[in-house]
């Protein structure tokens, strides 16, 4: 979406970290860990929940994502601690070990009734330059974060941000935002289809959330003016259907929605080749350009007629 292509994909963990990347790990934090292996992140904690609790020793656990994930009960490490050590693995985990993201995932609860909390962090990637983020703020074009946006980017282009409990938190804030009346972009991320329904494949669960946002985007619509274009869209799908073995990210395609109150007709904007598309459009709109990616401003203006493209 920010238009960022990587020359070489993240490294992923199928069998679990190597012995050198987890030696030096536990030589850096002073515990020894559990897990090492993929894990959907609820499973993980019914199989070493208990275990952590009695040992203290933090769970990692990685995902078809080139995710390092560290996983403590608030009770036993320190929130601070468990931040701590994922600074920790950042820094170590450079070169070939070079992963996408490094995530705590603290949780409270008991045994059998184990539940992440809501003070999860990423800690990405420097992105690459040029991205969206950089040609926005070049032109002075603030940036408001909602969600996980600002750990996604490093921060970098990110003037303010908020961070959200749920997507009914991230609707209310990102109606304050609107509120405000800035001029510039929102970008707001809605962590719940992913993380609770997608890759618990919780299908009525998912339906449920669905249902929720529908009726927040309703009042949410009421809000923009003529000016304002709002694109929903998701970086990857989960597919519920428990006939779909993985718990991992398994669909690419996404669907994609565009609205302004001052745009045309309804144009479908048929099967586009990248998700830097959106990009590209943004960046179009504040009179910048990014390197990937086309944009279809134009076709949302006033006067295009209902057509269709690559079905």
């Amino acid at each position: 979406m920010a238009g960022i292509w990587l020359a070489q994909a993240f490294p992923v963990y199928k069998q679990g970290f190597p012995p050198e990347v987890m030696e030096e790990f536990e030589k850096r934090i002073g515990r020894k860990t559990i897990g090492n292996k993929p894990a959907s992140g609820t499973e993980i904690l019914k199989e070493l929940g208990e275990e952590h609790v009695r040992t203290g020793k933090p769970i990692v656990y990685t995902s078809g994502d080139s995710v390092f994930q560290v996983a403590a009960h608030e009770g036993i490490i320190h929130i601070a601690e468990l931040y701590k050590m994922c600074e920790i693995a950042r820094e170590l985990l450079d070169g070939p070990h070079r992963v996408g993201r490094v995530i705590a995932r603290p949780f409270t609860g008991t045994p059998g009734h184990f539940s992440r909390t809501a003070r999860r962090h990423d800690y990405a990637v420097d992105p690459p330059k040029p991205m969206l983020l950089d040609v926005l703020a070049e032109k002075n074009v603030p940036v408001f974060g909602i969600g996980k946006i600002h750990d996604i980017y490093n921060g970098r282009g990110v003037e303010k941000y908020v961070t959200t409990t749920s997507n009914a938190d991230g609707m209310e804030k990102l109606t304050a935002a609107i509120h405000q009346g800035p001029d510039g972009l929102i970008f707001c991320n809605l962590v719940d289809f992913d993380m609770l329904y997608g890759h618990r494949k919780d299908v009525e669960g998912f339906a449920k959330s669905l249902e929720e946002f529908d009726g927040l985007l309703g009042d949410f619509l009421r809000l923009l003016t003529r000016d304002d274009l709002l694109m929903i869209t998701a970086d990857h799908g989960c597919d519920p259907d428990p006939r779909c073995e993985t718990t991992d990210h398994s669909r690419e395609y996404v669907p994609i929605v565009a609205y302004s109150p001052g745009a045309g007709a309804g144009l479908n904007l048929g099967t586009r080749a990248t998700l830097a598309d959106l990009g590209q459009t943004v960046a179009e709109n504040f009179g910048g350009k990014i390197l990937h990616g086309d944009s279809f401003l134009a076709e949302l203006r006033p006067g295009k007629r209902v057509a269709t493209r690559d079905q």
